[in-house]
C-alpha cells in the first residue's frame, strides 16, 4: 500500500480497470498426454517444462471467435451493456490473417455494436500493456468513454514439434479488461517500453507479411514458430534488473512498494528468476503458467484476471504489469488499481 495514502511526485495518468474476463479453449492438453506425443517417459514434459496442462484450440475454432468469448465474459462479470462500449482494441500477437486487421475479425465475431471504431495494437507478448497506454490517453482526452481491449493468440497452430524447447510452454487462451477514466484515484504511475533489436531474431514467425511469401520464396518452417531460448534468456537477463530500476524511478516507487508483480507468463525459468533474482515472494507474483503455460500476447491479461478474481489487484496496492517480448522488447506499468 502506498505510504500515508499519498501518490508518488509524478502525475497519475486515470484509467479504471472496470471488468475483466478470459477464455479458454475446450481441449485440456494434459502434460502426460504431451510425454504420449513425444515418445518420452512419463513426467518428462512436466519437467522440461513446469506445466502440469493448459488448453489447445482444435482446427475448427476461430482465434476471432474466442476473443469474443472474453469479451463477453468481461461482459457478464459486471453487468456491463455491449452498446455502452465505444472503442475495440485488438492486442494480439499473431493475426488472424495477413488483412483486414484483426480486431474488424473480433468485431464481427462479437456482440458489440457493429460500427464500433477499431484498431490493432502488436508489441508481441507486451501488445496488452502497451494498448493499456493507449486506451488512457484517449479515455483522458475525451474521445471514448469506455474501450474493450482483447488479446486472443493461438500458439499451437504455429509449434514447431521438432523444437522441444518452445513447442512445450505454449498454450491458447484470450482475455479482455474494459477501461474507463474512473474517477482519478486509479491510473498508470509509470510506464515504459525498451527494444533492443539485436535480440530481433531469437524469438520469431518469418512468414505472414512481406518478407516470407509466395514471390519471395517461403518454406514451410517460415510458418512456424522459431525461439533461441538460451540466448534470449540471456539478454533479457541483462536487461531485466536496469529496466526495472527506470520503470519504478519513473513512479517514485521502489520494488518493496509493489503489492503485486503481474508477469508475461513465459516461462517456467522466466518467473523463477524473477522469484529468486528480484526477492518477488509467491504471494506477490501472479503465477498461471502451470495451468496455461505461455499464451503470448493473452498472457498478461489472463494474470491481471487471475490477480483481480483472487482479490490481489486492489485500491491503494500499486501493481506491475512487466514483460518481455520478441523485438526483443522489454514492456511494463505500474498501476494503482
Amino acid at each position: 500500500m502506498l505510504k500515508n495514502n499519498v501518490l508518488p511526485n509524478n502525475t497519475l495518468i486515470p484509467i479504471k480497470v472496470i471488468s475483466t474476463g478470459v477464455a479458454l479453449p475446450s481441449e485440456k492438453i494434459e502434460a502426460l498426454a504431451l510425454d504420449k506425443k513425444l515418445n518420452k517417459p512419463a513426467g518428462y514434459s512436466f519437467k522440461r517444462s513446469g506445466i502440469l496442462y493448459r488448453y489447445y484450440a482444435n482446427e475448427d475454432l476461430n482465434q476471432a471467435d474466442l476473443a469474443a468469448q472474453a469479451i463477453n465474459d468481461a461482459l457478464v462479470r459486471s453487468s456491463i451493456n455491449p452498446q455502452s462500449i465505444d472503442l475495440l482494441i485488438s492486442s494480439c500477437a499473431i493475426p488472424v490473417q495477413a488483412l483486414p486487421y484483426n480486431a474488424a475479425h473480433i468485431l464481427k465475431a462479437s456482440m458489440l455494436p457493429k460500427t464500433l471504431t477499431t484498431f490493432d495494437i502488436n508489441c508481441s507478448c507486451v501488445s496488452f500493456i502497451c494498448a493499456l497506454q493507449v486506451a488512457a490517453g484517449l479515455l483522458n482526452s475525451g474521445t471514448y468513454k469506455r474501450i474493450a481491449i482483447v488479446s486472443a493468440d493461438l500458439a499451437s497452430r504455429g509449434l514447431d514439434w521438432q523444437d522441444e524447447e518452445s513447442s512445450l510452454i505454449f498454450g491458447d487462451g484470450a482475455a479482455c479488461a474494459i477501461v474507463e477514466k474512473g474517477n482519478g484515484t486509479s491510473g498508470i504511475l509509470s510506464c515504459l517500453f525498451e527494444t533492443y533489436p539485436e535480440g530481433i531474431e531469437l524469438c520469431e514467425i518469418r512468414a505472414g507479411g512481406t518478407r516470407c511469401n509466395v514471390k519471395t520464396a517461403m518454406n514451410e518452417s517460415d510458418f512456424l514458430f522459431h525461439m533461441q531460448g538460451k540466448q534470449l534468456f540471456k539478454l533479457a537477463s541483462l536487461l531485466i534488473e536496469s529496466y526495472l530500476h527506470r520503470l519504478l524511478m519513473q513512479a517514485n516507487l521502489t520494488l518493496e512498494d509493489i503489492v503485486t508483480v503481474i508477469p508475461h507468463q513465459a516461462s517456467h525459468l522466466s518467473l523463477e528468476h524473477m522469484r529468486k533474482r528480484l526477492k518477488i515472494s509467491n504471494d506477490r507474483l501472479i503465477d498461471i503458467y502451470r495451468f496455461r503455460g505461455n499464451q503470448v500476447a493473452a498472457s498478461i491479461p489472463s494474470a491481471l484476471h487471475e490477480a483481480i478474481i483472487t482479490q490481489r489487484f486492489k485500491p491503494d496496492d500499486p501493481a506491475m504489469l512487466i514483460g518481455t517480448a520478441a523485438g526483443l522488447t522489454l514492456g511494463g506499468m505500474i498501476l494503482l488499481p
